[in-house]
C-alpha cells in the first residue's frame, strides 16, 4: 500500500505542481508526518523532490522530471475520466483507489492530449447529487468497517460473517458464502448463499461484518446480470403484501427506503405521487405508515387502511383520557 502512495505522491506533484505537506495529506488521507516520512523515501530513491520554505512554499518535483505513456488515446482517456467522475468509487468504498487511478491515467498521456481531455472531462457529468428540482441523491449509510469487510469476502471468495437487522425485527447473526456485490439506485446489495439457499441482503442493514479465512462454497464463475435478474422476479413472485399508498413528495425517499420493492409510481393531486409497493407483511406496512403520519394515505389493501385506523382510534382514547 506504500508502494502505491509513493506513485500517488509524484503523481500529485506532476500534475499540480508545488504542494504543501497539509495539502498532499489531504488527498491521500495519511498525516503530514506520513506524507514526510514518503517524502524523504523518494529523496533517498533518487526520486528529485525538492521544498520551497516560506509562506508559500511547499514540496515539488524538479522541472521536466516526467516519464510519458502514451497507451491510451484522447477517446479513450475521456471515457475513463467520465466514468470515473460519477459515484462508482464511493458505492463501493473504492474512492480512494478511484481518485489514484484518475491521475494515473492523465500522467499517461502526452502533453498535447493532457489540458484537452482534462477540459473535455470537465463538460461531462455523471449522475450529480441532486436532480433539477434540487432534490439531493440519498445515498445509503453504511456501519463502519461493512464495506471493507464484505468487499474483501466477495473478491478473496471466503465465507463472511454479519450482524443483520431487518426493517422490524430484531438483529441476527448470518454466515453466507458471498457471490457478488449489486448497486441499483445508491443502494448495496449482497449476493450470497446460505446452507445452499440463495439470500439478498442489503448493506444499509448490517450492523457489523467479518470475512473469515475459510473459503466459501460458491460457483466458481459467476453471471451478475442473470443472476440480479432472477432473485428480482422471484422477490417479486414472492407472497409479500402489496400496497398503494399516496405520499408527499417531500416525503417519497423515505417511504421507498421502507419497502421491500418498488413495483410503479405515477403522479397523484400535486405535490403527492402514488407508489405500488411491497412489505414483508401487514405489521411492516402498518409500521411504515404510521413513521410519515399525514404525509402518506393508504389506498388499497383494505386490511391494512383497518389496522392503521385501529392503531390511531387506540392511541387517541388512551390520550383522551
Amino acid at each position: 500500500m506504500r508502494a502505491d502512495r509513493l506513485v500517488s505522491l509524484v503523481l500529485l506533484l506532476r500534475q499540480r505542481g508545488r504542494m504543501t505537506a497539509g495539502e498532499l495529506a489531504g488527498e491521500l488521507e495519511v498525516s503530514p508526518r506520513t506524507v514526510l516520512r514518503d517524502i524523504e523515501a523518494l529523496s533517498a530513491a533518487g526520486v528529485p523532490v525538492y521544498v520551497d520554505r516560506g509562506r508559500h512554499g511547499g514540496f515539488s518535483l524538479l522541472p521536466g522530471f516526467r516519464t510519458e505513456l502514451t497507451g491510451l488515446n484522447h477517446d479513450e482517456a475521456l471515457a475513463m475520466l467520465t466514468a470515473g467522475s460519477g459515484r462508482g468509487g464511493s458505492v463501493f468504498g473504492l474512492s480512494a483507489p478511484l481518485a489514484s487511478a484518475m491521475r494515473k491515467v492523465i500522467d499517461a498521456l502526452p502533453e498535447g492530449h493532457r489540458a484537452n481531455v482534462d477540459d473535455a472531462a470537465r463538460r461531462l457529468l455523471v449522475e450529480p447529487e441532486t436532480d433539477l428540482l434540487s432534490r439531493r441523491t440519498v445515498t445509503e449509510e453504511l456501519a463502519d468497517g461493512v464495506m471493507s469487510e464484505v468487499r474483501r469476502a466477495v473478491l478473496a471468495g471466503h465465507k463472511l460473517r454479519f450482524d443483520y437487522a431487518a426493517p422490524t425485527g430484531t438483529p441476527r447473526s448470518h454466515l453466507v458464502d458471498p457471490i457478488g456485490l449489486v448497486t441499483v439506485r445508491d443502494r448495496t446489495y449482497l449476493l450470497a448463499l446460505a446452507a445452499g439457499e440463495d439470500r439478498t441482503y442489503r448493506l444499509s442493514r448490517m450492523l457489523f461484518a467479518q470475512e473469515l479465512t475459510e473459503p466459501a462454497d460458491r460457483p466458481a464463475r459467476v453471471d451478475l446480470d442473470r443472476l440480479w435478474a432472477e432473485r428480482s422476479a422471484t422477490f417479486l413472485a414472492d407472497g409479500h403484501l402489496s400496497v398503494t399508498v399516496d405520499v408527499r413528495a417531500s416525503r417519497r425517499d423515505e417511504l421507498v427506503g421502507t419497502v421491500r420493492a418498488l413495483r410503479a409510481e405515477r403522479p397523484a393531486e400535486s405535490g403527492w405521487v402514488r407508489l405500488d409497493v411491497a412489505f414483508d407483511d401487514l405489521r411492516h406496512a402498518v409500521w411504515a405508515a404510521w413513521q410519515l403520519e399525514l404525509d402518506a394515505r393508504v389506498l388499497a389493501p383494505d386490511a391494512l387502511c383497518e389496522a392503521v385506523a385501529t392503531r390511531a382510534r387506540a392511541l387517541a382514547a388512551l390520550y383522551s383520557s
